[in-house]
């Protein structure tokens, strides 16, 4: 199996963002490096990710959003494989290990996701899931190899601070790379009032169509070369 960094893009994360590291840390394959980009939080989420050990990279940048955070722990990452996990979800034990073995079995597949379910928040992820797996082209299911990053680049970051996934995967199978999604469900999202996927605001609905839009542009400059 490749070496992999585990990257994990945060903003006032200071309350999960401990049981995140922890799901990485309990992996049946470990991870080469954990980083953790802070995007100008304004609670304790540095001081708490420092206090779990000195082998966690943090970078620190002005809030500009996720996809901006989630391209610099790309841009950082020295593992040719980069698994993202947003700061309030959490790993199933054995995520990294079905995922490689997947990874391994098409060496032509550039990335692979999985399914995933959600958890309420302030309960025992062990003892309460929440409905029936779904398929997750989600931040917290995503293995890459780095060279797609490098390939199609950063993640652009639309009006309501979503969509930044949606617009960055859509550019990744423009490129013509090829990904997997497994059946297994291998993360958890957790279900909280203030979470980007949470809210439903016109704002948030603004960025999934500015990332749609952005698709069409690039489909009609592509037939009209």
């Amino acid at each position: 199996m490749l070496p992999y960094t585990a990257l994990i893009p945060t903003f006032n994360g200071a309350d999960f963002i401990a049981g995140a590291i922890g799901s990485i840390r309990a992996q049946s394959v470990p991870p080469d490096e954990i980083i953790v980009v802070d995007d100008g939080s304004t609670d304790a989420t540095v001081e708490t990710v420092r206090a779990l050990g000195d082998d966690i990279v943090i970078l620190r940048q002005e809030n500009r959003g996720v996809g901006s955070a989630t391209s610099a722990g790309f841009a950082r990452a020295s593992s040719p494989v980069v698994a993202t996990l947003d700061c309030d979800d959490l790993w199933a034990v054995n995520k990294m290990e079905a995922q490689f073995a997947r990874l391994a079995a098409d060496p032509a597949l550039a990335g692979a996701f999985s399914h995933y379910r959600f958890f309420r928040d302030g309960t025992p992820w062990q003892e309460q899931t929440l409905g029936a797996p779904v398929a997750g082209w989600l931040r917290s299911t995503m293995v890459m190899k780095r060279e797609v990053f490098d390939a199609v680049g950063p993640m652009i970051d639309p009006p309501g601070g979503c969509g930044d996934l949606i617009d960055w995967l859509a550019r990744v199978r423009e490129g013509g790379h090829h990904l997997a999604m497994l059946e297994e469900p291998l993360a958890l999202r957790r279900i909280r009032p203030g979470s980007l996927s949470h809210q439903q605001t016109p704002e948030r609905d603004g960025g999934y169509l500015h990332a749609a839009r952005l698709a069409i542009l690039r489909r009609r400059q592509q037939q009209g070369e």
